[in-house]
């Protein structure tokens, strides 16, 4: 049986939550006036939602309590080097882990932490 993951997150502002995952790369595929306001976003095989919703701290989002959305690219230095490209703050820039694999981290407006990484 194949299988897909969609993510579903919730925004204080949607139209910040769109220029900032477009600015990672991922296309918009949908949006909706709601209520609740809503946007889709795709890069690949990877999905994210996003409905808008009351603000909460970032804080509270931060890993370890949180989540860590992870997003597997073919190549991770080019998706890193399109974010720093486009001005956006890394939490940790590229780096080989001991696992095997190669990654770098930030967060979104709302707290949500991105992990991408390189396939195995």
């Amino acid at each position: 049986m194949d299988a897909s993951l969609r993510v579903e997150i919730f925004v204080a502002d949607l139209d910040e939550t769109v220029r900032f995952y477009e600015r990672l790369g991922f296309g918009t595929t949908g949006r909706s006036d709601g209520p609740p306001r809503y946007a889709a976003f795709r890069m690949g095989r990877a999905r994210i939602g996003a409905a808008e919703a009351p603000a909460v701290d970032p804080v509270r989002r931060a890993v370890p309590a949180g989540a860590e959305i992870v997003i597997d690219v073919d190549d991770v230095r080019d998706v890193r080097d399109r974010v720093v490209g486009a001005g956006l703050p890394l939490a940790e820039d590229l780096q080989d882990r001991p696992w095997g694999l190669r990654d770098f981290r930030l967060s979104d407006p709302d707290g949500y932490y991105l992990r991408f990484t390189s396939r195995h």
